[in-house]
């Protein structure tokens, strides 16, 4: 079986290269499934990541098909999971992928920098509601409120829409977007705390329907606080936000050799800025997850009765998590605001944040790794495969109605991802110890 496997990631990598493509990238991701779920040796299984990776790598240079994309995510969660993988060789290939991979792509096709840019922000999204539903079992159905919140935070003052309610030079210099990610961290943990105090006294379904609410709320106020002062401009959006000056990093790239143009400076700039976002919040989230208080929060989800009498004070603890989650979202937010330059509550609905929600489920709830994967699951869904598949279908079966248009029952398979995820397999894609350890006691 491993001649077969190294046989099919050649095979892939010279389609790659004579004939790239969808059909090649299919047969790619074929063979990746092999070099998966067939038993290999340690070396075995490393040499055809390897290969695997240069193939996809090169089939996306010289083809821009987003399937290789796929790939690559593909490869990632297989170094992250599979067993008897050297640590150095899933360090390394992960760096080649993250830093090489997807930048030679995204320079063939820039479509792969917007994924790559929306997958980061909602994976740090998702990290963050991890700890919330995860960590501490808080069901919050109004997580996009913080998003919200710090994505107007920076979008009032980046723009000369602070203007409209007092007096400045505004709108303030793009430098200042990295001192309101500080601020932004702030003001959306204490909208964490001022939702959390009157919600978190409640549990279960009534949480849920409660945030629910308080999440409609932030929205509705930013669609209607554009009268008697204009502080949102309602509807309408606030337009342009200012994005933060980056000649040092068109220096910094030309004395590497990358040559950077205007369709592709700041989509690079920003691609890395969020990977250093995704580090620092997988790190705090491994750190809070080993320390005493995500070991409270692991306690108030299993039994709150049980903390409680261990001497556990429930409301801090809930609002702390509460809190540490919100400011995940709201310092994203910032980001997400000066990379569109384009901020409106339609970017901040109820459907966000049960996508967001469905991100944590999909991965498996209280999994780092698996909350990452669920937001790129569900963020190559929503961006590239229904709207691909749609085109085609457009396209090859004109005669059929636009009312079967896929990228129209977005919801529907969203809900159908749901549905069979908890019939096959409740724990999550990449479960966490803990949980799958219960799972299988359960069964």
């Amino acid at each position: 079986m491993s001649a077969l496997s190294l046989l099919l990631s050649l095979a892939f990598l010279a389609l790659a290269f004579l004939a790239p493509g969808a059909l090649a990238n299919l047969f790619g991701l074929g063979a990746l499934a092999v070099a998966t779920f067939v038993r290999l040796s340690p070396q075995g299984r490393t040499l055809n990541l390897a290969l695997l990776t240069l193939a996809f790598t090169l089939g996306l240079m010289r083809s821009g098909n987003t399937l290789g994309l796929i790939g690559l995510v593909g490869i990632l969660v297989a170094l992250t999971t599979l067993p008897r993988i050297p640590t150095w060789v899933r360090a390394l290939l992960g760096l080649a992928i993250l830093l090489l991979s997807v930048p030679l792509a995204g320079f063939a096709n820039t479509f792969v920098f917007e994924l790559g840019i929306q997958i980061g922000i909602y994976a740090a999204m998702a990290l963050g509601l991890n700890v919330v539903v995860g960590m501490a079992g808080l069901l919050d159905l109004g997580y996009a409120a913080f998003f919200a919140v710090g994505a107007y935070t920076w979008a009032i003052f980046g723009s000369e829409q602070a203007k409209n309610f007092m007096q400045g030079n505004f709108p303030l210099p793009g430098e200042y977007m990295y001192l309101f990610m500080g601020i932004a961290i702030v003001t959306t943990a204490l909208t964490g705390l001022l939702i959390g105090l009157p919600a978190l006294r409640l549990r279960g379904d009534y949480l849920a329907i409660v945030t629910l609410g308080l999440g409609e709320v932030v929205r509705i106020l930013a669609n209607n606080l554009d009268h008697p002062i204009n502080f949102t401009n309602g509807p309408q959006g606030i337009t342009p936000v200012q994005r933060p000056p980056i000649d040092w990093f068109r220096e910094l790239m030309a004395a590497i050799g990358v040559r950077l143009d205007q369709t592709t400076d700041y989509q690079l700039f920003f691609y890395f800025l969020v990977l250093v976002m995704i580090g620092l919040v997988v790190l705090v989230n491994l750190n809070l997850a080993n320390s005493r208080f995500g070991r409270a929060w692991v306690a108030i989800r299993e039994d709150e009765i049980a903390a409680r009498s261990m001497g556990i004070p429930l409301l801090p603890t809930k609002l702390l998590a509460f809190m540490t989650g919100a400011a995940f979202s709201g310092v994203m937010g910032v980001i997400f605001a000066a990379q569109r330059t384009f901020v409106s509550p339609e970017s901040f609905t109820l459907l966000a944040s049960i996508t967001i929600l469905g991100m944590v489920i999909l991965g498996g709830m209280g999994s780092i790794p698996g909350a990452i994967l669920g937001a790129a699951a569900l963020t190559i869904l929503n961006l590239d495969i229904l709207k691909t598949f749609s085109e085609f279908v457009r396209t090859s079966l004109p005669q059929i109605p636009s009312q079967v248009d896929p990228a129209k029952y977005e919801r529907l398979v969203f809900g159908l991802i749901l549905v069979l995820m908890m019939i096959f397999r409740p724990e999550g894609l990449i479960p966490e110890k803990r949980h799958k350890a219960e799972m299988e006691e359960g069964a």
